[in-house]
């Protein structure tokens, strides 16, 4: 353990602004799953009759974060929520482009079709409560996938054990009633650029991180998590895999990665690679990290 420390340190303070790892988005993902600690305790301590409630949530309030560290499948969801914010606000700084109204959801806003319009202005409140909270580093509980919201409440009753009662169950069963996955903000975006005239998302200057992340993952029938990564310095080729698996022109794969990495060496032979073919190798290689994971 102590030979690892150099090198493990080194490496943290050598990292860019835009690692992977960077201060920003180890604080961030650490505040996303206290908040979703607090929320939770608050919930039980409210089912439980408890008469210090802000005094019970800060007394477990660490711990059920750390026992929440051991799910792989939320840690990597914070993450992506943490890399995504932090290009949201690279394309604000750098592109002016807004962090909540995106050129694209402005003109899905405007839509004829009223499912359109509607779905896109909830989409647009949705999106500024994440601006919000990324702020704050926080993770509403109804902003979480259905199936992380269930493997966050079975690791919150591990952590109950034997303390479980029928305060608990209450507990549990009010947060799961009052959940609606179909109104958090990547279901909306899921449903926004799902049809085959939403590819417009895949421009990212124009759809803002959010919608492009959603679009590509889509497309490319990769995770959301794992489209997120791919926008990483060191991950242009799966994110030039991805784009081509979403049906994207090679000459604007190539406009897009220098857009994000204008040191980034140039993808040869990617007119040679149909969207089969690019989809099947991310396939691959999305099994190769699943199996990892």
């Amino acid at each position: 353990m102590l030979a690892g420390v150099g090198p493990i340190l080194g490496h943290l303070l050598s990292a860019p602004d835009y690692s992977l790892f960077s201060d920003e988005i180890v604080a961030r993902v650490r505040g996303m799953l206290a908040h979703l600690a607090r929320q939770v305790l608050r919930m039980q301590a409210e089912a439980t009759g408890q008469t210090g409630r802000d005094a019970f949530v800060e007394r477990h309030g660490a711990a059920l974060s750390e026992h929440f560290q051991a799910s792989p499948a939320l840690l990597a969801h914070c993450h992506a929520l943490a890399l995504e914010w932090q290009l949201t606000e690279r394309l604000e700084a750098e592109n002016g482009l807004d962090p909540v109204l995106s050129p694209l959801l402005q003109k899905m806003i405007a839509d004829d079709e009223s499912a359109t319009s509607s779905s896109a202005m909830a989409a647009l409140a949705a999106q500024a409560r994440f601006t919000q909270s990324q702020r704050r580093m926080e993770l509403p509980l109804n902003e979480l996938p259905g199936d992380l919201l269930h493997k966050t409440l079975r690791a919150w009753r591990r952590y109950c054990g034997e303390t479980s009662s029928e305060a608990v169950d209450r507990a549990e069963s009010k947060m799961r009633h009052a959940y609606d996955e179909s109104a958090g903000r990547l279901a909306l975006f899921a449903r926004l650029v799902a049809g085959p005239g939403a590819r417009s998302a895949l421009l990212l200057d124009k759809a803002g991180a959010g919608l492009f992340f959603s679009a590509l993952s889509v497309h490319s029938g990769q995770p959301r998590e794992f489209a997120v990564l791919s926008s990483h310095a060191r991950q242009t080729v799966r994110l030039a895999l991805g784009l081509r698996a979403s049906g994207i022109e090679p000459r604007r794969i190539d406009e897009l990665l220098l857009r994000l990495h204008p040191g980034a060496a140039p993808f040869a032979g990617l007119e040679d690679i149909d969207e089969d073919a690019a989809r099947g190798m991310l396939l691959d290689a999305v099994q190769v990290l699943e199996r990892g994971a």
